[in-house]
């Protein structure tokens, strides 16, 4: 029984492995991993939370779970853009905690070839795009390929787990 259950386990994996939810800000492309996602929900009234980072917009009652929210916009030091009907909130597990990520509009589920899947150039020493973990080729399109578990900083991390 343990076996047939790990197996099923190992074909879910595999069955979501380079596949990716895709959605714009502005002009660029990015995809996380499906097996980071629990939903997309539309744009909820947000609670603010006092002391959270600037890009932390607050807390959403989702069917009784507290779930934080991160506004990507403001993560990536983008320009604020007012929320609309295409406004959606992609809720991540990252580090066991649930996040809801803001984001613009979700395009759709993509599948990637593994040789389609490169490491993002490295520009200088100093500069480290820590929030891209790859960059997928698709035909002439590019995805930028999100590292979920880098979205916040340990410490900031700890402050928005006491928040919950």
């Amino acid at each position: 029984m343990f076996n047939e259950m790990e197996e099923m386990s190992e074909i879910e994996e595999d069955t979501q492995k380079n596949r990716f939810l895709t959605f714009s800000l502005e002009a660029e492309t990015y995809g996380i991993e499906i097996s980071c996602i629990t939903e997309i929900v539309k744009i909820q009234p947000i609670t603010d939370v006092p002391e959270l980072p600037e890009y932390m917009k607050g807390i959403i009652n989702l069917r009784g779970k507290i779930i934080p929210i991160m506004d990507i916009r403001l993560r990536f030091k983008k320009e604020p853009k007012p929320y609309n009907d295409r406004t959606c909130v992609i809720i991540i597990d990252m580090n066991n905690l649930n996040i809801g990520l803001i984001v613009d509009n979700v395009s759709e589920v993509v599948s990637i070839e593994e040789s389609n899947i490169v490491d993002p150039p490295t520009v200088s020493c100093t500069f480290n795009n820590k929030y891209i973990k790859n960059i997928g080729k698709i035909g002439k399109e590019i995805k930028l390929l999100l590292d979920c578990e880098k979205l916040t900083r340990d410490d900031e991390l700890d402050v928005i787990r006491k928040v919950v």
